[in-house]
């Protein structure tokens, strides 16, 4: 895409999108191992949920968050760095949130703000990293000019992360 001055917009766009979601991500799996109950309360958490084992699921959630977080903010291999957050966040919707309804004010917390980030997610995987970016800077390009196999990369890849983890691990409480 050749410089003008509406494409240095949408590059400055997409650079505010991109850090500001991996920030925010980054501060999940940063609260996971450094705040509150840490890594063995979140294990803790996992388990009652149905998340088995509850330490590895924790481990691997707060990798996962701190290292897609990263990758969104330096802009590097964008599309599965955006796969990996709707898997993330898919994971959430169905694990926790979907039986509280739509709004984040539900108790319980309904899935609007895990489907947002979902949806933001797939956005930025697909349209890509912008000119401010480590795959723009190494020549990472590899979806320019094809959002139709980005889109596809981050639905695919995350959607099937998501299942794979939810059907190897996810048990869920017995409701009596």
């Amino acid at each position: 895409m050749p410089f003008t001055p509406d494409n240095a917009f949408l590059d400055v766009a997409l650079l505010i999108a991109r850090v500001g979601l991996g920030l925010m991500i980054m501060a999940h799996g940063y609260a996971k191992v450094f705040r509150g109950g840490k890594i063995a309360g979140t294990a803790g958490w996992f388990e009652s949920i149905g998340m088995r084992p509850g330490k590895l699921n924790a481990v691997m959630a707060a990798g996962t968050e701190l290292g897609v977080g990263a990758l969104l903010v330096l802009g590097l291999l964008t599309p599965l760095a955006a796969a990996g957050l709707v898997a993330l966040m898919t994971v959430a919707i169905v694990t926790v949130h979907r039986k509280n309804g739509f709004f984040v004010y539900n108790p319980g917390q309904g899935v609007e703000y895990c489907g947002i980030i979902a949806l933001y997610s797939m956005l930025v995987g697909t349209v890509g990293p912008g000119s401010y970016s480590l795959d723009k800077s190494l020549d990472l390009s590899y979806f320019a000019g094809q959002p139709a196999h980005a889109f596809w990369t981050v639905i695919i890849v995350g959607l099937g992360g998501a299942t794979l983890q939810l059907l190897a691990i996810y048990r869920p409480p017995r409701q009596d």
